[in-house]
């Protein structure tokens, strides 16, 4: 990009999570949108799924509710690390220099994205796609299309590596 200084460093942020599909648009990302000569700010975004919540009717629940808490908070952490680990290693694996931060958000993929874009100000949001057909997601969503409605910034969805 030219014209950009040191100070205004490209921004990209990239939707990750547990899927390969996540990782093969990281991987894009990093051989087509980052440039040797402009510094870049990476920065790797990760949504923990939302609590379940439970009735305090139900006893049983209640009854254990602290070691259910605490093995569900356990596995949520276990599961940011294991997918900031992947992605670690995937940008590893390039020579180019980056500034890399780990963003983590909890809640509904969508809005945690859009609300985490809208605070970040990235000049770019690069998403995976599942590659659900149009039945699939008629009914569950689109998180990419969700997100590329709402933000103000360029999306880039990657396609699947290869067809499901």
């Amino acid at each position: 990009m030219e014209g950009m200084s040191v100070e205004n460093q490209q921004r990209i942020v990239v939707a990750v999570d547990e899927s390969e599909e996540s990782m093969h648009a990281l991987s894009w990302c990093l051989t087509n949108l980052i440039s040797h000569s402009s510094p870049t700010t990476l920065v790797l975004l990760y949504v923990k799924p939302p609590p379940a919540i439970y009735s305090s009717f139900d006893l049983s629940v209640h009854m254990f509710s602290t070691d259910v808490i605490t093995a569900v908070e356990k596995y949520g952490t276990d599961l940011v690390n294991s997918v900031m680990q992947r992605a670690e290693a995937v940008y590893r694996s390039f020579s180019k220099k980056l500034n890399v931060e780990r963003v983590i958000g909890s809640g509904e993929a969508k809005d945690v994205i859009c609300n985490a874009v809208e605070k970040l100000k990235p000049d770019t949001l690069v998403m995976g796609s599942h590659g659900y057909g149009f039945l699939r997601k008629a009914l569950l969503g689109s998180v990419s299309e969700h997100c590329a409605k709402r933000v103000k910034c360029p999306v880039v969805i990657v396609k699947p590596a290869h067809d499901k």
